[in-house]
This record gives C-alpha cells, structure tokens and sequence, in this order.
C-alpha cells in the first residue's frame, strides 16, 4: 500500500470549520473585485478596417497591440476582446510571473534539448522586458522580485531539492532554522530559496495598465466585441462580431483557452480548471507566527503542487492542487466555482499552517488554463501568413505571453528570426482527442499524477509511457 502524503484528497480538519471559513467568501476573483477597475469601453459596429486586428484582451494580446505599435506607431492597430479587459486567466491568476518559458528545465529537455541554451537566453531577456515595460509606461502592477521557496513535504522530495540547489548558483537549500526563518510549517521537510527568474504582480492591475499604456501609443481597443468567424476576402481577412465586421491586413489570435477562429488548432488545447483561495489580511503577529515575514512566494514540490502567495495587504493567496477537466472541452462561468475544491485548498491550508486555525477566506475563484500536451505554448502561422496564433500556456501566461506576442510579430511580418526558428513556433503538440475520449483520458492521467506523489515520485507505466511520446501533465 502506498505511504500517506503530507496532502490528500481526503479531508482531515474538520468539515464544519472549513465551511464556516468559506462561507462569507466572495465569488468574484480578489483581483478583479477593485472599486479602481477601469470602466468598460465601448465596442465596435459596423465596418472597420485596420491593418491589424488582435482578437483576445488579455496579457497576449495586450503585449502584442503594444509591441506592434512600439514596432511600428503608424500601424493602425484595433484590439477586441469578448468580455471585459483581463477578465479571464489574465485576471484571476496567482499573479507568479515566471522567466521559465519551458515550464522548467526537465520539461524544457523533454521537448526542446537542443535548444534550451537559446530558450533560456530568450527567457531571460523576456523577463526584463516585462520589468522595463512596467518601469517605462508607469505601470502600477506591485511587481516585487523577491524570490520563490520551493518546499519539500515529503521525504523523497528533500534530495531532489538538495541536488538542484547544489547545481544552481543562484539558489539555497535550505533544513531545521534556516527554513523555520522562511516559513515555518509542520510539513516543510527542506527547502530552496531563490530569486532569479521569478516575480509577483497583481495580475489585473498589470493588464489594465498594459491596456492604458496601448491606447496611449494609439491602439484602438473594444470590449464586449466578440468575433464569432474568421474568414479570408482575398489579400483581407475578414473578422465577423454581432454588430459588424472588421477587415484586416493582419490578424493575431490570443484567445487562448477559448475555442480557436481557427477549426484545425482545436484540438491542441484543453480547458484546465485551477482553483485559489484568498484570506483576509493577516497580522504582523500571525505572519511571524508561520514564519513567513519576508515577501518571497512559496511553492511545494509534488505533481499535484500548490502556490501561495501574500498580496499588497498581506493576505494569502492559495491555490493548485487540483487540476480539474469538466466534461465537454467547455469553458463556462458556472465551473468557476467548486466547493468541493475549495474545501480542499482550505484543509491543505489550515494542515500546512495550523497556527491560522482560526482565519477565514474572503474570496474563491477558478478559471480555466489553456493545456497543451507539452506542458508550454505553441505559436504558428495560417492562411497565408495573415494569421498568427499563440496558445496553450498552461499556467506559465503571466510572463511567457509577451514572448508570445513577439513570436506572432515577427511572423506577421514575415521576419525570419531565433523565436521563429525555435521548435515551440515551427511544430505543434501532440493534440488532445475529442470528446467522448478526452474526459476518460484527462481522468486517467490525474489518477496517474496523484499515483506518482503516493510513490515516492515515481512514474508509473501511464506517465513513463506518455513521457516517450512528448506527453506531459501535472497540477
């Protein structure tokens, strides 16, 4: 029988405390419920013309409006976005804003060896200019570098954490006090600290100042606009909304987790739900209690894994764990909420600090993230090169979309450059079946995920098996 893990999928506080905790908790997601979020702007009617139109308004296509303007300001550029700016992943994320644009470096060598010394400088210079970004429009996004815990909570995780610290200049292992001064909880058996490559943002005051800085430079953005077909008129692509059409030289997609106006690119994403709690604002005493006085965000180090971290007022943002695959390849507002996810979070939350038995949680929300097979973001070309797409982020959006706006520039514009050349933007993932086959087999993979933290954190027969055919999935 396998050992018990630090977490578990059964409940041990107790039922009637949690759901005393949840039971004020507001369903609208923290970021976003901000008196200061900016008012909705109006959407377009009739016939416009542009020579580029970037459908989606969320972090990609608000870096692509942004860069193509910064590229070229006589560049008529048009924005549309369905809903309101930010309001999907870009706004309801745990605001990690992570270099990485491999989701790591075991995945990054699984599906890109040869070209991880490129990736990882590509990354790098990525990273910067979202934080020279920020600094040159006056963003207001509370951008903070100030490192990542990654923590072990079981006994086989304590070496994996040892040796990657050892092969890292940049990064900490950490046991008894030294870990205690970063985050005291039962479960910590180790840690790594470091502070390259990751950042924390509030993720929807990053979106609206990426908004206000593009309408700044002249782009022409429009909510509540949603295109429902994309089509081809000759040298034009033509875009079709409720209340006209758009026509456009250029067009880049960045919907993302949302169904693609390109048929073929269907089935290379998938609608994951995450799920996050936030607590109401903690004192200085009660953080000092857990250990955790610094601004520094905390991660686990299981398949199945969770991250928190503290927002602006010193609240603590919770969230992963589950990954969870609604039946139907749907993305519909009533999966944001899932009790029995939050019950979850909120057991793990009080098993991991039981010394804030006590606190309660002013929001729950979920949100879906676009998987992709491997584990990272696909970019291409269609119709003649008059589209560019960008999708399958797979909870890495906050930071690798700008890289992504980039690729879909430079491919718009027929330039022939290193993001190009890369694998990630010349080849697709392995797709994902259809339905009534994609529900079993999502299912199928969780229970192999969650077999392998039982495990010691070995792959079963499933994950190895998957692994050989540039399959990846984890929480």
């Amino acid at each position: 029988m396998s050992a018990p893990t630090a977490y578990g999928h059964e409940i041990r506080t107790d039922l009637g405390t949690i759901r005393g905790a949840l039971a004020e908790a507001s369903t609208t997601p923290f970021w976003l419920d901000d008196p200061d979020r900016p008012a909705a702007r109006g959407g377009v009617s009739g016939l416009v013309s542009t020579d580029l139109l970037v459908v989606g308004g969320g972090f990609a296509g608000l870096w692509t409006a942004l860069i193509a303007k910064e590229r070229d300001p006589k560049r008529r550029v048009v924005l549309v976005e369905g809903n309101r700016i930010g309001w999907a992943a870009s706004g309801r994320n745990g605001g990690f804003c992570e270099a990485s644009l491999t989701h790591g470096p075991e995945n990054g060598e699984l599906h890109f060896a040869d070209e991880m010394p490129v990736l990882n400088r590509l990354a790098d210079e990525n990273f910067a200019g979202i934080r020279a970004a920020i600094e040159r429009y006056g963003i207001d996004a509370e951008w903070e570098e100030t490192g990542v815990l990654t923590v072990a909570t079981e006994p086989h995780q304590i070496d994996w954490l040892r040796e990657a610290a050892e092969h890292s200049a940049n990064e900490t292992f950490l046991e008894g006090e030294s870990l205690r001064e970063r985050g005291n909880s039962p479960l910590y058996r180790a840690g790594m600290f470091g502070t390259d490559g990751v950042a924390y943002v509030n993720p929807a005051k990053l979106a609206w100042g990426l908004a206000a800085a593009a309408e700044r430079l002249g782009v022409e953005i429009s909510e509540h606009t949603r295109v429902t077909r994309l089509r081809t008129d000759g040298n034009v692509m033509v875009a079709q909304t409720a209340h006209g059409e758009i026509r456009a030289s250029r067009v880049a997609l960045a919907t993302n987790v949302f169904a693609s106006l390109l048929p073929e690119l269907r089935l290379f994403t998938v609608p994951i739900y995450d799920y996050v709690l936030m607590t109401e604002p903690l004192s200085t005493d009660q953080l000092a209690a857990i250990g955790w006085t610094e601004r520094h965000g905390i991660t686990d180090s299981s398949r199945e894994f969770h991250y928190y971290r503290k927002s602006s007022d010193n609240r603590i943002l919770f969230g992963g764990y589950d990954a969870v695959y609604h039946r139907g390849r749907r993305v519909k507002a009533a999966q944001d909420q899932r009790p029995e996810t939050f019950e979850r979070l909120a057991d793990h939350f009080y098993s991991t600090f039981p010394q804030l038995s006590g606190i309660r949680f002013a929001h729950k929300w979920g949100g879906a993230i676009d998987m992709s097979t491997q584990l990272v973001a696909f970019h291409g070309s269609a119709r003649g090169g008059r589209v560019a797409y960008s999708a399958g982020y797979t909870g890495l959006g906050v930071g690798a979309t700008r890289f992504g706006a980039d690729v879909m520039l430079d491919l718009l514009e027929g330039r022939d450059t290193e993001r190009t050349r890369l694998k990630m933007s010349r080849r697709l993932p392995i797709p994902i079946p259809p339905e009534p086959l994609a529900y079993p087999l999502v299912q199928m993979m969780r229970r192999a995920v969650a077999k392998s933290d039982r495990n010691g954190g070995k792959d079963g027969i499933l994950l190895k098996l998957a692994g050989l055919f540039g399959v990846g999935f984890d929480s």
